[in-house]
């Protein structure tokens, strides 16, 4: 199917970088997050068609990364039977939903993407609660979200609702492709961007005429309660969109094997993304779409030709931003050995500037990872570089238990030298505010290790060599590259400017949320041909 070009807006993106700059956000992030305190604890259902649901296996509490003793809300522990009964009500829906003009689609989505600015601050404020990301950040994910929805909305409308007049194959024969839904389709979010992603899954099925039953992760169910409430508010039929929640392992089984499932679309770890692949195969009775976004293990590339300062700070805020829990946060660096003394020197300096706070407070850079099980993760990497050979710790590796960190999870940024290009730490994908920093002497060697991984989602690299800059993109096997970004050196895809696609096992299908061709992931094409009568 062809999709035409696609027009994009000039307007300055919403970053952790220009959001800094406005001081006008601070008192309405904080007039939310005042707000929420008095929701804190509340009890939530779950949504099926019509429906306000309630289970009988009970219900779960979720707190606060922040401070444990902060009960965000209680949830339902879906079932299996809830599930089915999600996806039953998805494929009734489904028909009335797919034969709805796109035009009207679009219509409902744009309504959307103005009852996320709307309401920008108060899913900011839950943000940071549920998950511990910082004000900035909180506020750029929701801003991505308007701009995800408007973007697709102008995709649908430029590429004609996948409407594609083709040749005559014979002699009277007027012939189209257009662009066809699948059915029903389980969203599965992760907590990183709790909003954003679970809403680019979301959009990108909705917008196209599939249904959507949303399974937020349980690190962040309240802000997946957010976003359906908004599909629904803007006018998304029940049973188009409903909201389950609970252990994933309770909806699985029935998600793989339902046959009325028409689709999965999946962001999260890789071994449970494999997991749900590999099940969704065998367990239907023909291949099925899969949309899958699985991590990564990124490298940034920092050559003699390197700006240092802008090095510097474009590793900092890639592979700290967030504490480093982001599938495209940078994780390892490798640095030309002429100048890898001083790259380390200014790098120290400027992670041991970053400190540790409370997300909730206005100059807090690294706030809390998102659980027990982060927290004992940094702990087992911290305890391998002490026992390995050559391996170093040049700051970070504490667990920060004083004082206001007491009921929370936080850990200091952490750099470390010295480790075997071979060691796991340069591998395995740890989602933390931790980095391995390794040399090279040619430029090629840099790129044969970057590459030297079965993820393959971001990648960076700092030189004013342009000649290393062609070179870089020529050779290295990630989908989203970036050269001398200061604000990022892996990270900050924006939907209209970078598709966010991963390869090998970072992803799925080769096609990126963000860019021109990832809602024709949630379409299938039909060839129509009519003959003349005369």
């Amino acid at each position: 199917m062809v999709v035409r070009n696609v027009s994009t807006t000039t307007a300055p993106k919403i970053t952790y970088v220009t959001l800094s700059a406005d001081e006008s956000i601070h008192p309405r992030y904080e007039a939310a997050l005042q707000k929420f305190t008095q929701e804190l604890g509340r009890r939530y259902a779950m949504y099926i068609g019509e429906s306000e649901v309630r289970s009988k296996a009970g219900e779960f509490e979720h707190r606060s990364p922040i401070d444990t003793k902060v009960v965000v809300g209680y949830f339902q522990v879906g079932t299996a039977q809830h599930a089915r009964e999600a996806i039953e009500e998805a494929a009734k829906s489904f028909a009335s939903w797919s034969e709805t003009s796109w035009r009207e689609r679009v219509r409902i989505m744009r309504r959307a993407a103005d009852l996320v600015d709307e309401r920008k601050f108060e899913i900011a404020a839950v943000i940071t609660y549920e998950v511990g990301k910082n004000r900035l950040e909180a506020l750029a994910e929701a801003w991505e979200a308007i701009d995800a929805i408007r973007y697709y909305s102008k995709v649908m409308e430029e590429n004609d609702g996948y409407l594609v007049q083709m040749g005559p194959g014979g002699p009277g024969e007027s012939s189209r492709v257009v662009g066809k839904p699948f059915g029903a389709w389980p969203v599965i979010s992760p907590f990183n961007f709790p909003f954003m992603l679970a809403n680019g899954m979301a959009l990108g099925a909705l917008i196209t005429g599939n249904t959507v039953i949303l399974k937020p992760t349980s690190e962040a169910p309240l802000t997946g309660l957010l976003l359906y409430r908004i599909f629904r508010d803007a006018g998304v039929p029940p049973g188009v969109v409903s909201y389950v929640t609970g252990p994933g392992s309770n909806f699985e089984k029935e998600f793989v094997s339902n046959p009325k499932v028409a689709g999965i679309a999946f962001t999260g770890s890789r071994d449970v993304g494999t997991r749900l692949s590999r099940e969704f195969l065998t367990g239907q009775p023909y291949p099925k779409p899969v949309v899958m976004e699985m991590g990564s293990k990124n490298p940034t590339i920092v050559t003699s030709k390197a700006d240092l300062k802008k090095a510097v700070e474009g590793v900092v805020r890639a592979a700290y931003g967030y504490d480093g829990q982001k599938c495209s946060a940078t994780s390892r660096v490798y640095v030309q050995a002429a100048i890898k003394s001083r790259f380390l020197e200014e790098l120290k300096s400027r992670v041991e500037q970053l400190g540790v706070g409370d997300p909730r407070e206005k100059g807090t850079f690294i706030g809390p990872v998102i659980n027990k099980t982060a927290v004992s993760k940094f702990r087992s990497a911290v305890q391998e570089v002490r026992r390995s050979r050559g391996g170093k710790l040049l700051c970070g590796g504490r667990i920060l238990k004083e004082g206001a960190f007491g009921e929370g999870y936080y850990v200091e940024p952490t750099l470390v030298s010295g480790l075997s290009s071979s060691n796991r730490l340069f591998r395995e994908e740890l989602f933390l505010p931790f980095v391995v920093v390794g040399e090279f002497k040619t430029l090629d060697e840099a790129l044969e290790k970057a590459n030297d991984t079965e993820y393959g989602l971001t990648a960076g690299i700092f030189s004013e060599d342009p000649r290393e800059v062609e070179r870089f993109m020529d050779v290295i096997q990630f989908g989203v590259v970036y050269a001398n970004r200061r604000g990022g050196a892996t990270t900050g895809a924006w939907p209209g400017a970078q598709s966010f696609v991963g390869w090998k096992a970072s992803g799925s299908t080769g096609r990126g949320v963000g860019g021109p061709h990832y809602l024709l992931s949630f379409l299938r094409e039909q060839s129509q041909t009519v003959v003349s009568s005369s």
